[in-house]
């Protein structure tokens, strides 16, 4: 029998369990709160403090709805491969499986020209954003085939479609991202998961402070953007929630922009 046309129950993540990494950063909290709020159990993963830092926030702006869901965290370097393995066990292990993987931690280090990018940076930003992607999407990925479902998210980028201006080594990490986001969802829709990504646009965060706050390149990228504003970390709620739940399921290897129109200009 086909599904209802649309309910609100199909965005539901009541009873789901997932597991955040980058939950410590204005993008990846917006998101991960956004899943706890929708129902889902979850542990952030992420390096020393940051990760106790998010978690301990989270479950304190819940602290008064007596059936909120556990929020936990697991301290890690996504740059180490046995740390990516670790992680995804540990999650298993405390949650008692996994449903939902959000893939949100990154690095924009070894920016600059590239004739001054070091092999050291460009290593940094490879094993970071796009080495650790693989190794998380590969351990979450045999569980969820295993099992015959699952939700896969990736994060994109806008330099996911273009260059960019002295980012070498970033947006080929997240031009990769993206590829590899595709590539999985061919191999693992058949068997019941789905992997797809969010491409943020230019959001205000700490990270971006240095584009934002500088007046000229603002309204520069500001007369670029339909919808009139620079992005804010909530705006990444919806589409997280929408990619984690049912209400996705036949959403496979897409790379969604969050961006107010600035891919449509």
């Amino acid at each position: 029998m086909a599904r209802p046309v649309s309910t609100l129950g199909a965005f539901s993540l009541a009873g789901k369990r997932a597991l955040v990494t980058g939950g410590g950063g204005d993008l990846g909290y917006a998101m991960a709160a956004a899943l706890h709020q929708a129902g889902a159990e979850i542990v952030v993963a992420g390096r020393s403090g940051s990760a106790e830092a998010a978690r301990d926030r989270m479950a304190a702006e819940h602290a008064e709805e007596s059936a909120s869901p556990a929020v936990h965290s697991i301290t890690v370097d996504l740059a180490v491969e046995d740390d990516c393995v670790r992680v995804v066990a540990e999650t298993v292990e405390l949650l008692g499986g996994l449903d939902i993987i959000l893939i949100a931690h990154g690095t924009s280090a070894g920016r600059g020209p590239s004739l001054e990018v070091t092999s050291a940076d460009w290593a940094t930003v490879m094993d970071t954003n796009l080495s650790s992607v693989f190794l998380l999407c590969r351990e979450a990925g045999a569980i969820m085939t295993r099992q015959g479902h699952g939700k896969i998210i990736t994060i994109a980028s806008m330099l996911s479609f273009f260059g960019g201006v002295r980012a070498a080594g970033y947006a080929a990490s997240k031009g990769g991202v993206a590829q590899l986001t595709k590539s999985l969802a061919n191999e693992w829709g058949p068997l019941g998961v789905n992997v797809n990504a969010i491409a943020p646009g230019f959001m205000k965060t700490r990270l971006t402070a240095h584009v934002w706050g500088d007046p000229d390149r603002y309204v520069q990228t500001l007369g670029r953007i339909p919808a009139g504003r620079w992005g804010e970390p909530t705006d990444l709620e919806g589409i997280a929630v929408f990619l984690a739940s049912s209400a996705a399921d036949y959403v496979h290897g897409a790379v969604i922009p969050v961006d107010g129109g600035y891919l449509a200009r």
